[in-house]
Parts: structure tokens; C-alpha cells; sequence
């Protein structure tokens, strides 16, 4: 599916991601590894059985990147021009290697940009929820989207 644009997003429209995804140890292990982040929270199971969380935490950068990737297919995919921020970015509860994530995206806010005419700046709150429903991470991210272009159907 391709993504939406700017004139489909309106204030207060919910979307779901399409699908949710299962994070594994080696998401976890291989992520670190990229960022060179060597905190044994992440990586040292006998280190994180001795902290209140008993097990590895997955990284919250990671849980932040998947939040967001998961919201493109079916909500930027070809249609955004950039990201320009991001801001609010919590993480209320843990991910662990094994917990399912699902993705839902608000818009909360769009504008017709001021100096580019074929664009406008969409507001994004992306929420990701553990297969409990407990919510893991939110962030409200600002993009610059794409307008539909001349002739350019529904």
C-alpha cells in the first residue's frame, strides 16, 4: 500500500500498523552492536537477573525505530518528504526479547507548509503497545508530507 497524503491526514484520524512483530535477542544483540551501545542492561543476562527487571532490557532505541518503522507502510511509504523531529518520546514499560509489538499513529496536527507549496507539516503520535496491551513507547514525530499531486486521484 502506499502511503497517505498530506490532504488524507486529518486531525485526529488513528491508524493501526498492519502487523506486529515478535523483537528477538539476536534484534537486540545485533542493534547494540550497530550503535556500539555496550550497556549490560541490554546485553549481559547474568548482570540484568540482578536488577529489578531480571532479564535484558531491549534497547529503547531500538523500540523507538521499530515504533516508527512500523507505521510507514501503511502511512508515509512514498509520501513523506522528511522527518523534522521528534519530540515526547517516553518509554512507560519495558520491551523484552519475546514481546510482540503493535504500532497505532494519531495525527494530531497538520498544516499546509509556508514555503513549500506541494507540501505540509503532519504532526504524528506513534504509540506501541506489548501483546498485553501495555504501552511500551510513544513519540510524536513532526514530517514533512507530500501533497497529492495534480490530476493525482484518491
Amino acid at each position: 500500500m502506499a502511503g497517505l497524503w498530506f490532504e488524507d491526514l486529518a486531525e485526529g484520524m488513528v491508524i493501526d500498523a498492519e502487523w506486529t512483530r515478535t523483537v528477538t535477542e539476536a534484534d537486540n544483540v545485533l542493534f547494540c552492536s550497530l550503535t556500539m551501545n555496550v550497556q549490560k542492561l541490554h546485553l549481559d543476562a547474568e548482570f540484568a537477573a540482578t536488577t529489578e527487571f531480571g532479564k535484558p532490557l531491549v534497547n529503547s532505541i531500538f523500540t523507538l525505530g521499530l515504533m516508527i518503522g512500523m507505521s510507514v507502510h501503511n502511512l508515509t511509504m512514498g509520501t513523506t518528504v522528511a522527518n523534522l523531529g521528534m519530540t515526547d518520546t517516553a518509554f512507560p514499560a519495558p520491551v523484552f526479547a519475546g514481546d510482540t509489538i503493535s504500532v497505532r499513529t494519531t495525527v494530531v496536527a497538520a498544516r499546509a507548509s509556508k514555503s513549500r507549496p506541494d507540501a505540509g507539516i503532519v504532526t504524528f503520535r506513534h504509540q506501541a503497545f506489548n501483546q498485553k496491551g501495555t504501552l511500551v513507547a510513544t513519540c510524536d514525530r513532526q514530517a514533512l508530507m507530500r501533497r497529492r499531486p495534480e490530476g493525482g486521484t484518491a
